[in-house]
């Protein structure tokens, strides 16, 4: 008699939910999990044994979502991204099983430190900055919402990299996140999925006269998928993600082993499994952008097979498909699903192609993160013919097809043509990926009200014009549970005394905290809450990174990936003149507000100019902490590896948040949405989401400066001169010439030289034209900061009025305007 399947009749028994079942589960795990006894078990036995306990809790959940998920027909979500910045997993299962108090009691009675294994943990290596953190945030709002998601990405061997500093500059040391065990995923190798690539194409004709076309590879790898639990906030409902992991189809040659050729016996389980070791390997060179695309190609593959083949019923329809899912691509890195589902409805499953171009236009929709022509990705013929023969030849079919459309609707526009052709003609032949995502979707979103204008403007306006129904706006979000009610416990507690603790899964409720701004005994405790997490952050930064700052500075951060278009550099030239201001004797200690300016970034390895940036943040903050002459008055402080672990402790300690990207240039930003909800308050450009917060906190409450998106482009058209601002302030003239002097930089002017002449004769994204702007702005934030009072009201209405970016309204906008319309 066959064993009766316990989710589909009936729960799966977690633990019980007390202390007592929670000691006793840990136990178990500790002894036959870890192989231990309590007795004799390290930190990372007790943390792998707690982590795995506290999924006993989740997995009933998941297990019961599953099957409901499958047993209906509701439309599932496929949200491909090549990265996930997920940040550590205990807290969050903690918090989403509401167990936190139970464990810090169980462990107690254990006789161990909740805090300390919580601080065991590695968050993964998945993801760089904002496109992976906000992957991370929608499919946490999915779960919440329970929506019917599968995300699906790489399982990265070592993530991007782990950055330290040496003699000031970055240096990138592999990030050993799996070191110690990843007790949060389950490995499916049954569940391998075979990729091919290289090789060459053969067109024949079957037996009732049609053509067919068989992709024979040259090589293939198998894609292995790791799940991981996606909970949504105390409701039950547990989403899966899924990463894929490279190995080889033939690891190991036993014969060439035996011959005593040892690195060629596994030369294929390396070449193979480089797809999943690194995230964005460094591409300047052939090999890398090879590589990339290899990624690429790998990840939307098992994905697109695993939902057809092992998530579908056995029977279904594939002319129904698109009732079933929608793959939403972030960003330009998953594109190339859409070439290769036609291959499998066209090649493997015998559609004809008008059907199966049918079935896959409503079965993707594009979300474009940027607005940066060198962001939107392109491929070179060349390289994507070699390695994906079948895929360049459905391309441009695809092409063909829709340039057609295009010669119909402007009969005799030859230019136009040539403008929307898939393939850019030189100066090398390339398949523009965005452009084939505008194609090959339903939908085209961006992701703030201005820079969905400009997409549909100045980035795809031949497209806009021909399907203008098909471009929508989406505004980002943050979940509120990861980035308020985790990240800041203090300020997440007086929010709920003073208006409950529904906000947390909607956040528009928060509204409810304006009249509190004007209550004198809220903001006092509005002020303590603040001061408490800066402690808490002075105390993480002493013993992370043995840095000391000072206890009563205003604290200053600007955090973000490291790119010249976010001026990290125009921060840094604000920095100087302050510092000017204090040796040249112009100000006096005393009568400077004191700052401590966070930092936290890191640049891309082949990104030449990024790490220049950084050696000088990191070499004018030196020089400023040495100084005695100034101490007390201004502090640098530059941790490295800035993480999502980090970013907790920072968010909510922050006075002022730094979103200073020059006007048109920014997408959206997310961490501008995370400081105004923490209480800073922004100085920022009209910008990305920033036009969007300062329509919302009002003007009284943002520090607006710098150039519009027109005047900045004007200015462009104009022949924009660096050296003409130079020329004509003389505090610009200072400050420059003051740190391109070598005071900084142990008296060697020749290493601050690059940065200091880009700006003088290139500056390609204005900071000497919004010097000035950024300087007076930064006047009236010394003015606003004096007075504490007023300050802090206008931090508990940046908090009032920010609810509106909750990733909770980004997913239902989603699913308004892309996924179910």
């Amino acid at each position: 008699m066959p064993v009766r399947n316990p989710v589909a009749q009936g729960p799966v028994n977690p633990p019980a939910h007390t202390v007592d079942g929670f000691v006793e589960a840990f136990l178990r795990e500790l002894n036959f999990g870890q192989g231990v006894l309590l007795s004799r078990s390290t930190v990372n036995d007790q943390y792998l044994a707690l982590a795995r306990t506290v999924q006993q809790y989740l997995v009933a959940g998941w297990l019961e979502t599953g099957a409901r998920r499958r047993q209906g027909d509701r439309k599932i979500i496929g949200y491909l991204s090549a990265e996930y910045l997920l940040g550590r997993q205990l807290d969050n299962a903690l918090m989403a099983t509401t167990l936190g108090e139970i464990a810090e009691e169980a462990m107690t009675q254990c006789g161990l430190d909740l805090a300390r294994l919580r601080a065991q943990e590695i968050e993964p290596g998945l993801g760089n900055g904002g496109l992976g953190r906000l992957a991370a945030c929608f499919v946490d709002s999915l779960a919440t919402l329970d929506v019917p998601c599968i995300g699906y990405g790489i399982r990265y061997e070592y993530g991007i990299f782990r950055q330290t500093f040496v003699d000031d500059r970055q240096a990138e040391v592999p990030d050993s996140w799996l070191s110690l065990g990843s007790p949060w995923e389950f490995p499916h190798p049954e569940r391998q999925v075979r990729v091919a690539f290289g090789g060459r194409t053969e067109t024949t004709t079957d037996e009732q006269g049609r053509e067919r076309t068989t992709w024979i590879p040259a090589w293939d790898v198998l894609g292995i998928p790791y799940h991981y639990m996606v909970p949504g906030y105390r409701n039950g409902s547990v989403n899966t993600l899924r990463l894929w992991s490279a190995k080889a189809t033939q690891a190991f040659d036993l014969q060439i082993f035996n011959s005593g050729d040892y690195a060629e016996a596994v030369r294929s389980q390396t070449f193979a499994e480089n797809i999943s070791k690194v995230l964005y390997p460094e591409d300047s060179t052939p090999q890398g952008k090879e590589l990339r695309l290899q990624q690429q190609y790998f990840f939307v593959a098992c994905s697109l097979h695993d939902f057809i083949e092992n998530t579908l019923p056995r029977d279904f329809d594939l002319r129904r498909l698109p009732e079933r899912i929608i793959f939403q691509l972030n960003d330009t890195h998953p594109v190339i699903g859409i070439p290769e589902l036609m291959r499998i409805l066209v090649d493997l499953k015998g559609f004809e192609w008008d059907e199966a171009w049918d079935i896959t236009r409503e079965c993707f929709a594009y979300t474009c993160h940027t607005l940066l022509p060198e962001a939107l990705e392109v491929w070179p013929v060349e390289l994507l013919g070699r390695l994906l023969p079948r895929h360049l030849e459905i391309i441009y079919r695809i092409n063909d097809n829709f340039l057609d459309e295009v010669r119909e609707a402007y009969p005799g526009d030859a230019d136009r043509v040539r403008r929307m052709s898939i393939i850019a003609e030189g100066p090398q032949r390339a398949v523009r990926m965005a452009y084939l995502a505008t194609i090959g979707g339903s939908r085209v979103n961006g992701v703030a009200e201005l820079q969905s204008q400009l997409l549909r403007e100045k980035v795809l306006p031949d497209f806009s014009e021909l399907w203008p129904d098909k471009f929508t706006n989406i505004t980002n979000g943050v979940t509120p549970r990861r980035f308020l009610h985790q990240a800041n416990p203090l300020l997440s507690t007086l929010i709920t005394e003073a208006i409950g603790p529904s906000w947390v899964t909607d956040l528009e409720q928060l509204r409810g905290l304006e009249p509190y701004a004007d209550d004198a005994g809220f903001r006092e405790q509005f002020q303590a809450v603040k001061q408490a997490n800066k402690e808490r952050l002075y105390r993480e930064l002493r013993a992370r990174d043995g840095l000391e700052l000072p206890r009563h500075a205003m604290l200053d951060v600007m955090v973000k990936r490291l790119h010249e278009y976010k001026r990290q550099t125009l921060k840094l030239l604000h920095i100087v003149s302050l510092y000017d201001d204090l040796i040249s004797g112009d100000v006096s200690p005393a009568d400077m507000v004191s700052r401590t300016f966070v930092f936290g970034a890191k640049a891309a390895p082949g990104y030449y100019m990024a790490k220049e940036i950084i050696y000088l943040i990191n070499s004018v903050g030196r020089t400023i902490n040495e100084d005695k002459r100034i101490e007390g008055a201004l502090s640098v402080a530059f941790p490295a590896n800035y993480n999502v672990t980090l970013a907790e402790k920072v968010v909510p300690a922050a006075d002022l948040s730094e979103q200073i990207s020059l006007a048109g240039k920014e997408a959206s930003g997310t961490g501008n949405m995370k400081f105004a909800l923490n209480g800073a308050l922004t100085i920022g450009t009209d910008d990305g989401a920033n036009v969007e917060i300062r329509a919302l906190v009002g003007d009284d409450n943002f520090f607006l400066f710098g150039l519009t998106e027109p005047e900045a482009e004007q200015l462009r058209a104009d022949g924009y001169d660096p050296k003409a601002f130079y020329r004509s302030d003389e505090k610009l003239r200072r400050t420059l010439d003051l740190l391109g002097s070598g005071i900084f930089t142990g008296g060697d002017a020749s290493a601050s030289a690059p940065l200091v002449q880009n700006l003088l004769h290139d500056d390609p994204f204005m900071a000497l034209a919004d010097f000035r702007s950024y300087l007076d702005a930064q006047t009236r934030v010394d003015e606003a900061y004096r007075d504490s009072d007023a300050w802090t009201r206008s931090a508990i209405l940046n908090v009032a009025r920010t609810g509106f970016f909750s990733s909770d309204r980004s997913m239902r906008d989603y699913l308004d305007r892309v996924w179910l319309a």
